[in-house]
């Protein structure tokens, strides 16, 4: 049975002994870049991209006898290795990597990075870029032709400023490196301006640094309740004249949304966010879109959002369900606030819920505990409905046996599809 061999290249020659086995192939898989360094080979080449198009015309070459591939770097590192795995079987794979781009860009920066996180956006839609990136004290790109470093840094930019985020727009270093391993490798560093008004390689790896100012680590910290992910106390969130979801609540709602680690989420009248402070700190890489009318809730958010770095917290200006047209379709939705316009959002949600979607809404009023179930049913939606009456009672000795304070009952209903 004939095999496959994937070379991962680092540099600008290969072994001789890679060179006899890919001389005795019926064909090669090579990308442009890689093209050099089989010059003066006479031997059928398959383009490495598109890839559907590749595993095709591999596995017909594999009729005539083995194919060699090249791949940059380690091929099972973001790399093409997974897809022919899984395609062809570890049996007819043998895999021979070089070093990273990682590693090297890593050895150039002097950097250790057995806890540095990695971003790939070769061939992948990068979503809330933005988020991603802001979450992590220390991240690393891989870029491509499309999402640049000047482009992320534009973006990077264009949304701590919204937020008036001057603090967090100081703190950010950028270093590049280009072309590692080539004669024209280059290393570059700067500030977010700096990075956004340059033009870069497009084999590059970007690394973006937060570094916290003299004196703040502790406030820092402090800000973000180092070491607690979920909890945070109704003090501990933004709001006005006692508008917030309580604290007992807030956890049962997010208990019946169920969340997902990744995917966009729907807070729809948020107020001051809460709901949406405790799920993007509890799922950093779930997008997250505020549908808030009040100017006094977007100051809130926006304080929430600064406060603990929650940057994949997206705030929507507007009224829902006119708000919702240009987002992505949600896994979740909770709807906090209607303005009267239930009859309007819960039909418009349950039509964009993705497959497993779920929707929860919370009702203090009568009206609205008995209108959304129906509605919810009314839409394919499967529902059920609990009451929450919470008493509150802080126990010392010399008030021991009074009686608690007593939260007004709410009901949350639940949607599944």
């Amino acid at each position: 049975m004939s095999e496959v061999f994937i070379f991962g290249v680092s540099g600008e020659e290969l072994p001789k002994e890679q060179l006899r086995t890919i001389a005795s192939c019926s064909a090669v898989v090579v990308s442009s870049r890689h093209q050099v360094l089989l010059k003066g080979m006479e031997i059928h080449r398959i383009p490495i991209a598109p890839v559907e198009e590749m595993v095709f015309e591999l596995a017909v070459a594999l009729n005539q006898g083995d194919v060699a591939i090249l791949a940059s770097g380690d091929p099972l590192f973001f790399g093409i290795g997974r897809t022919l795995l899984e395609r062809f079987g570890p049996e007819r794979v043998h895999i021979y990597p070089a070093l990273s781009a990682v590693q090297l860009a890593c050895t150039r920066f002097k950097l250790p990075w057995d806890d540095l996180p990695l971003i790939s956006l070769h061939g992948r839609s990068p979503g809330d870029i933005v988020g991603k990136i802001l979450n992590k004290p220390k991240v690393m790109l891989f870029t491509d032709h499309h999402y640049t470093p000047d482009r992320i840094a534009q973006e990077l930019l264009a949304v701590l400023e919204e937020h008036h985020d001057t603090a967090r727009i100081k703190s950010i270093r950028i270093r590049i490196a280009e072309n590692l391993g080539l004669k024209d490798e280059r290393l570059c560093s700067g500030t977010l301006a700096d990075v956004a008004k340059q033009e870069f390689s497009p084999l590059n790896m970007m690394l973006i640094e937060q570094r916290q100012a003299e004196g703040k680590e502790n406030e820092a910290a402090e800000a973000s309740d180092a070491g607690c992910v979920f909890g945070l106390q109704e003090d501990e969130i933004a709001h006005s004249r006692g508008l917030i979801t309580k604290d007992e609540i807030r956890a049962v709602i997010l208990h019946r949304l169920r969340l997902p680690r990744t995917g966009v989420f729907w807070d729809v009248g948020g107020g001051s966010g809460s709901v949406s402070v405790e799920a993007a700190r509890l799922c950093p890489d779930l997008t997250i879109y505020i549908i808030e009318q009040k100017e006094e809730g977007h100051k809130n958010i926006r304080a929430n959002i600064l406060r603990y770095n929650l940057y994949n917290i997206k705030l929507i200006c507007g009224l829902a369900p006119e708000a919702f047209a240009d987002l992505p379709d949600p896994d979740r939705v909770f709807i906090g606030g209607s303005k009267g316009l239930l009859a309007e959002i819960i039909p418009y949600c349950a039509k964009r819920l993705t497959g497993t979607g779920r929707m929860v809404a919370s009702a203090v009023l009568k009206n609205t505990a008995e209108q959304a179930p129906l509605l919810m049913t009314a839409n394919g939606l499967d529902v059920d409905s609990r009451t929450v009456a919470v008493t509150r009672e802080e126990i010392r000795y010399t008030n021991y046996g009074e009686p608690g304070i007593l939260l007004n009952p709410i009901t949350i209903i639940t949607g599944r599809k």
